[in-house]
């Protein structure tokens, strides 16, 4: 029983009463974790190297098959007279998310899994790549959605055309306004979720964390879409636009395309302040 009890009081005090919280914490010595250091403006080393353009690659693929199985679910559920007997917004979410979900795991360790200059774009803001890097990741994100909606169109163009080609429009009875504001606030749950998934002082406490980032980063897809198909068909990723937008190339899917650019990246910016600034503190942390 003494030994119970001494075990029991060695777990009682292993932690201290006190712990300091807020920039206390943060500007401690005493980390468990190692902050990564910001990245360089430029680096033009990069482009000597075989891993930034494999890279690129990865994320040209991942970019091509995301458009490529969820444009081709859009056009299933459009080409359906009954929405019963498709799979519905709700499968169409489940289709980006679950893809999100799929490339970001597999691409995660060679390019970060990006798939969305939007996401490229908040990371760049939060020093975590080059902006060398960035501009690549972002080119070849738009050339793998191109590519991605002219395979499914070189495919099935009577049905891509008469099905709309899965380009992003604001929808009757909403305003440009509201259209902007639904790719904002989408893409800030989706760009602030990248950012809590891939933390580095919680993967340093949490080993799980690194291995299960994707899943709350595919989910948050899937909550955005099942909130803003009604509104815009959800953009929040510039690419995913734009491949859609060159390939179908209507007069109506160019109208409100500003949108699901300016929406996107704005939502990322604010996601990018609002946890460097606001939940990291980082700018506030004591410097020795």
């Amino acid at each position: 029983m003494e030994g119970k009890e001494e075990d029991v009081r060695l777990g009682a005090n292993k932690f201290s009463e006190r712990q300091p919280i807020g920039t206390a914490a943060q500007g401690s010595d005493d980390k468990d974790y190692k902050e990564p250091p910001p990245a360089p403006l430029f680096e033009p080393g990069e482009l000597k190297s075989w891993s930034f353009y494999r890279a690129g690659i990865a994320e040209f693929m991942a970019t091509f098959l995301f458009l490529y199985i969820t444009v081709l679910t859009v056009m299933g559920v459009n080409n359906s007279t009954s929405k019963c007997a498709t799979v519905g917004i709700q499968g169409i979410a489940w289709s980006f998310g679950g893809m999100i979900f799929a490339l970001v795991y597999c691409t995660a360790g060679i390019s970060g899994g990006h798939i969305n200059p939007a996401v490229t774009f908040g990371l760049f803001l939060a020093r975590k790549l080059s902006l060398t890097r960035a501009l690549f990741y972002m080119v070849m994100q738009c050339l793998g959605a191109i590519c991605g909606a002219g395979g499914l169109k070189g495919f099935q163009k009577g049905l891509y055309e008469t099905t709309g080609g899965g380009a992003n429009v604001v929808a009757p009875g909403y305003t440009k306004g509201d259209g902007l504001g639904a790719e904002i606030v989408g893409t800030f749950i989706l760009v602030y979720t990248v950012f809590s998934a891939t933390d580095a002082k919680r993967n340093a406490r949490d080993s799980h964390v690194p291995i299960l980032a994707p899943l709350p980063i595919g989910f948050a897809v899937f909550l955005v879409h099942l909130a803003t198909i009604p509104i815009t068909g959800t953009g929040i990723n510039p690419a995913r636009s734009l491949g859609a937008a060159i390939i179908y190339n209507r007069g109506h899917a160019w109208d409100d395309h500003w949108i699901f650019w300016v929406g996107p990246f704005i939502g990322a910016a604010l996601a990018a302040i609002y946890h460097q600034v606001v939940i990291r503190a980082i700018p506030f942390k004591s410097r020795s």
